[in-house]
């Protein structure tokens, strides 16, 4: 599942020149998708970018909005059920990689290189990768376009799981975003998982074999 691309209003070279910084969240709840984002920076870019997770939660939205308005991204959306055929690394190295096919076709156009945070790329474990790839360990906050990455699928995520969180109350979504707190387990234990819990997980497992 590929979400809606916004254009720049600043023009991309005519070569394969330019960069794109890639980035995932959810790797570690036990509900709801893995979101990874892919940025091609404006120029000028985005004052303020840096780690999703070390801003607030307003300058996340608010940067989300400048980032969709003036530069070029996309998101690649892997669901449950795939994580759990998959495992959870290989369903972030696809999430990855959707979301860099998503942002080339609109483009029109290949990268020189694309930036991913961690220190592994998909080059190697998804077939559909055909890109050159750096991977950057801490690279949400030393890369700028690794940064906007990481800001549009946190947020992008954060959404879907207050989406999810109207229809399922008991388990904390809108707050936890579908990790393992307190609260989420004890209302696992109560009312049980839902088609969005990750059964290859181990505490929604455990809860199944019981």
């Amino acid at each position: 599942m590929l979400a809606p691309l916004t254009g720049s209003v600043t023009e991309l070279p005519a070569t394969k020149r330019y960069v794109i910084g890639v980035d995932e969240a959810g790797r570690g709840p036990l509900a709801g998708p893995v979101v990874a984002g892919a940025v091609v920076l404006c120029k000028p870019r985005p004052s303020g970018l840096d780690d999703s997770k070390k801003l607030s939660a307003l300058r996340r939205s608010e940067l989300e909005a400048t980032i969709k308005r003036r530069c070029r991204w996309a998101v690649g959306v892997v669901d449950v059920e795939e994580i759990d055929r998959l495992n959870i690394f290989g369903a972030t190295m696809l999430a990855m990689t959707r979301a860099v096919a998503a942002l080339c076709a609109a483009i029109g156009e290949e990268p020189g290189e694309v930036l991913v945070d961690g220190n592994m790329t998909p080059h190697g474990r998804r077939e559909e990768w055909r890109w050159n790839a750096r991977p950057i360990i801490g690279g949400d906050a030393i890369e700028p376009c690794i940064s906007a990455a990481s800001i549009i699928a946190k947020e992008h995520r954060d959404r879907i799981m207050r989406d999810l969180a109207l229809v399922h109350p008991h388990y904390g979504w809108e707050r936890n975003a579908g990790y393992g707190t307190p609260q989420h387990l004890a209302a696992l234990r109560e009312h049980g998982p839902t088609r969005h819990h990750r059964r290859s997980f181990a505490p929604v497992a455990q809860l199944l074999l019981l």
